[in-house]
């Protein structure tokens, strides 16, 4: 469960994903949830019921879902208009790896967002966290679980 205090970072795509999920879950799949437990129950006998016991696992699990997904929207801060003079929350970052000469493009999204397959990077992941607030042509050093490493700024968009 989250904190009640720690905001959420998330773009509008991200914002509405949440809705959308949200929405699907109070309408679609909580009454489907109910209707199982309805006919579950009319099969007798509780306390050896697989079915009964199915649906209200899943039951506590949707309306679980459904408290985190309104806690992160009521949390939600959305990103607009992003200042890409430095590396925040929002922009698309280009890096170069010194060691290796190698570049990466990064999207600095909210950690609810962060997807590695498609290059989405947690704010709070060691990389972000060490090239926040810099800018283009700086050398930034990043600490991360397999060791210390620098990257180039390249690029802000």
């Amino acid at each position: 469960m989250m904190s009640n205090t720690k905001e959420v970072y998330l773009t509008e795509e991200g914002f509405n994903k949440i809705k959308e999920e949200l929405e699907y879950l109070k309408m679609e799949k909580r009454p489907e949830v109910i209707t199982a437990l309805k006919e579950a129950r009319a099969l007798g006998d509780l306390s050896e019921n697989a079915e009964y016991d199915a649906a209200r696992t899943e039951q506590a699990e949707v309306e679980g879902r459904i408290k985190e997904l309104e806690v992160m929207m009521e949390k939600a801060i959305i990103i607009k208009d992003v200042n890409t003079d430095k590396v925040c929350v929002g922009t698309q970052v280009t890096i170069k790896y010194i060691e290796d000469n190698e570049t990466e493009v990064y999207s600095i999204v909210g950690s609810n967002e962060a997807d590695p397959f498609e290059n989405k990077i947690s704010n709070e992941s060691p990389i972000a966290k060490a090239i926040m607030n810099h800018a283009v042509g700086e050398v930034v050093s990043v600490d991360s679980p397999n060791g210390k490493y620098e990257v180039e700024i390249v690029e802000i968009s």
